[in-house]
C-alpha cells in the first residue's frame, strides 16, 4: 500500500485540530480514496512549506449549467405539476392527458441528451516531501501496530515455572 502525495481540499461537516497547530478546522486534505487524509487550517495550505496547490487548466473552469438546460428543466418541472393538477380533477381530465402525453413522450426521450456529469471541482495539493514522509512514517507505524496485534496472541507466553 504506497500512498500517492495527491490530496484533495473537501470540507468536513465538524472540526477537528488541525495537524499542524491543533486549532479546530473542517478542512480536510484527503486522497482520493480517502486512505490518507488531515485536517488543517487554510493559512497552512497557502504556506509553501507544508503544502503545494496544483494547477489544473480544466479544474479552474468553471462548468455550470447552462440557460437552456435550466429553460428545459423547468419547462419539464411546469409540464409534471400541470398533468399532477389533471389527475386530481378526476379521470376524463387524465385520460386526455394520457393521451397528449403519449404523444409528447417521444418527443422528450429524442430531446433528451446525455448529460455528461461534471469532474469533481475539488482543489488538489501536493504536500511538502517533509510533511508527506511524516504521513508514510504515521501509516507504517499504523500497519506495524495493526500486524503486532494480530501475531501476538500466537507467539508462546512466558513460561510460569517458579523455582522454589
Amino acid at each position: 500500500m504506497s500512498l500517492q502525495n495527491l490530496y484533495y481540499k473537501r470540507t468536513a461537516a465538524t472540526a477537528k485540530a488541525c495537524y499542524v497547530c491543533y486549532k479546530p478546522t473542517t478542512t480536510v486534505l484527503a486522497t482520493i480514496d480517502t486512505t490518507d487524509f488531515l485536517y488543517t487550517c487554510l493559512v497552512h495550505l497557502t504556506d509553501p512549506g507544508f503544502a503545494t496547490r496544483l494547477k489544473d487548466d480544466d479544474n479552474d473552469k468553471k462548468v455550470g449549467v447552462s440557460a437552456e438546460e435550466i429553460v428545459r428543466v423547468k419547462q419539464e418541472w411546469e409540464e409534471k405539476q400541470k398533468k399532477k393538477r389533471e389527475k386530481e380533477k378526476g379521470k376524463e381530465d387524465s385520460d386526455k392527458a394520457s393521451e397528449e402525453s403519449l404523444d409528447k413522450k417521444p418527443e422528450a426521450a429524442s430531446a433528451r441528451q446525455p448529460i455528461a456529469s461534471p469532474r469533481p471541482m475539488h482543489e488538489r495539493y501536493v504536500l511538502h516531501r517533509r510533511i508527506f514522509d511524516l504521513r508514510l512514517a504515521e501509516h507504517r507505524r499504523r500497519r506495524q501496530a495493526a500486524q503486532v496485534r494480530t501475531l501476538a496472541p500466537r507467539l508462546p507466553g512466558t513460561p510460569s515455572n517458579t523455582m522454589s
